[in-house]
């Protein structure tokens, strides 16, 4: 399996584009509690604020990734404007899941150095400034196909030097890592994890920290509950969900869930569907 499908597979990726269009003085407030944002400016300069954080100036075409809820707003000069496509962003039902919290609060990438991502950006913009049946969906679909060739060139490309693209863009450290991402039900050992990357279990437990940011076991944790969340925010019963993501029964997962997310699941499950 490759380096992105069973994490997109087990986290689902869902995008929903609600802005198209030419941007004159100041947006509204982006702010969502479980989503994160994708901004694609094809044209203009953008100010970028957030509450007590330092303006951004984006004066060339760019994308834009608030890969977590954080609110931001944008401001473009009225005469010339901004030609924007923005979009909600969500990766499963969790902000815990490895790869959103490896990636920085924004990550703006020019798009001349994203020349492999030119021809889904003109599709965009194509769709996004006409009215055909379908616009909607095509432009939501679009969206996602277009995040997930950034992820894949962040990998590819080394864009993030931390996290678990970090380790996916690392040979040996991936293939342990695509094993806990397909298989997070299975009883992962330190020596089977460091023979599938074809080290020694202490070089393995060294690497990935240093690579990572936390241990095997703190990570295996987190992709664990994540997949968790996914499924119980499905609607699977806990007693199912459980042995689904390696813990014996819904109480191991239950202590585990508020180890990691600070609540319980029957507790964070109702925060979410109260929102």
């Amino acid at each position: 399996m490759d380096l992105l499908t069973a994490y997109l597979t087990n986290l689902s990726l869902s995008a929903r584009v609600f802005y198209s269009g030419r941007l004159c003085g100041i947006s509204g407030d982006h702010a969502s509690e479980t989503a994160g944002h994708l901004h694609v400016l094809r044209k203009g300069i953008l100010e970028i604020s957030r509450p007590r954080g330092r303006k951004i100036r984006v004066d060339e075409p760019s994308v834009l990734f608030y890969p977590r809820p954080c609110r931001h707003y944008f401001r473009a000069d009225e005469a010339i404007g901004a030609e924007l496509v923005c979009a909600t962003i969500e990766f499963g039902a969790g902000m815990l899941n490895p790869l959103v919290r490896s990636l920085p609060e924004v990550l703006i990438v020019p798009l001349r150095s994203l020349k492999e991502l030119a021809p889904t950006v003109e599709l965009i913009f194509s769709e996004a400034f006409e009215q055909n049946p379908g616009r909607q969906p095509a432009l939501d679909r679009l969206s996602e196909y277009f995040l997930i060739l950034l992820l894949r060139t962040a990998i590819t490309s080394r864009l993030i030097d931390r996290g678990v693209l970090s380790g996916l863009a690392n040979r040996r450290l991936a293939s342990a890592i695509e094993g806990m991402h397909a298989r997070p039900e299975h009883p992962w050992s330190l020596e089977e994890l460091a023979k599938r990357a074809g080290m020694s279990r202490a070089r393995f437990a060294v690497n990935f920290r240093e690579t990572l940011g936390m241990t095997p076991f703190e990570y295996l944790t987190d992709w664990r509950v994540s997949v968790a969340q996914a499924m119980l925010k499905g609607g699977k019963p806990l007693k199912i969900v459980a042995p689904s993501v390696g813990y014996a029964s819904s109480a191991a997962l239950t202590r585990a869930f508020l180890n990691r997310v600070g609540v319980t699941p029957a507790a964070w499950l109702a925060h979410l569907r109260s929102t």
